[in-house]
Order: C-alpha cells, then structure tokens, then sequence
C-alpha cells in the first residue's frame, strides 16, 4: 500500500504535538496552523480532533489567523466525515480548559459523527456529552502521561459504563488516519 501524498507531507513536516504527546503518525490533515488527527478513545466511529499547531491551552490565545484556520479545518474535516461515516449529524465541540472538561492543555474541536439512534444504548441523544466528560474523553491514561483517570478536576456527570472502552493500538490509529488523508485528498473546498 503506498503512502498518500498529504501524509507524506504530515510526516516531512517534522513531529506534531498534541499537547505534551507526539501524535505525527496519527495525523491525517495539515494546513499551516491546524492539523486534524484520529482519536485514541472515540466515542463513536470516525471521532476525530482538530488542533492548532501551536501549543495553546484556550481558544482566547489563538490568534486571528489559528483561529480562522482552525475552523476552516473544522468546517472541512467535518464535511468529510460526515460523508465517510454515513452520519446525519454531527456533534462539534470544544472543552475550552479545566473546568469544562478539557483533558489535554491544547484547544481541541471534537468531530463526532451521528446517525438517530447511535446512542440510544447509552443514555440517548445527549450520552456524547457526558462521554466527553467521562474516560472517553482523558488521554492521559491511555497516552501514559499519568493524571488520576479524570484529567485532575471533579466529575461533574456520573461515570459512563465504558468496560469495553480501550485505548486503540497505534497500528489501528495509523490505518485510520492513511484512510481519512486519503478522503482528504478527495474532499474540494466549497464556497472558498
């Protein structure tokens, strides 16, 4: 299998950073100040983050031009996960700092893809909120940084049952994340 063109760029473009982890291999898009990257612990298939390059903790320290990019990026990557997944909807979110539930110091957008009844299981429609709160959403554990299970803070919702919820091995995120460059690459910009 050859290497898509964007994720031979990715990985000439020297190591990425998603807060104090290195995510390259894990990244399937890159423009100049964002890239977009496959998730260690998605809440549904196709849950995707997108970043700045920069290491920021709070939207408020983007500057104008990461900010625009960032949610072009969004915008884009969202157009096109929609598409792959078959999903109907989308949630998009941003846990901007501690106290929100952001686990990681970095600005972060979410991309989930839905579809009705995908949580039904789960606690209905609005679960994807309080998997966004819960273990789903720490990194810290699975990327090895430590941290008590819950990102330092006070769980504001109940813990969401997620047994069946592991970290994924780097072989399967690597897979993903050539798959998507490739949707990527088929995605046109609209209405630039």
């Amino acid at each position: 299998m050859s290497i898509p063109p964007s994720i031979s760029h990715i990985l000439k473009a020297g190591p990425i950073h998603f807060g104090p982890f290195l995510v390259t291999t894990q990244v399937f898009h890159l423009t100049p100040h964002t890239y977009a990257l496959v998730n260690l612990k998605p809440i549904l298939p196709g849950h995707v983050l997108i970043s700045p390059r920069r290491v920021v903790p709070r939207v408020t320290d983007l500057t104008p031009t990461e900010t625009s990019d960032l949610f072009l990026t969004v915008r884009r990557v969202a157009r096109m996960i929609e598409r792959v997944y078959g999903a109907s909807s989308l949630n998009i979110a941003i846990q901007d700092g501690v106290d929100a539930g952001q686990s990681v110091p970095h600005v972060h957008a979410h991309v989930i893809p839905r579809r009705r009844g995908d949580l039904d299981a789960r606690g209905g429609v609005d679960a994807v909120y309080e998997l966004l709160d819960g273990e789903e959403g720490d990194l810290r554990g699975g990327l090895g940084a430590g941290g008590d299970g819950n990102g330092g803070r006070g769980r504001r919702f109940p813990k969401v049952d997620d047994e069946g919820r592991v970290a994924r091995g780097m072989e399967e995120m690597e897979g993903e994340a050539w798959m998507l460059a490739r949707e990527m690459e088929r995605e046109v910009e609209v209405g630039e």
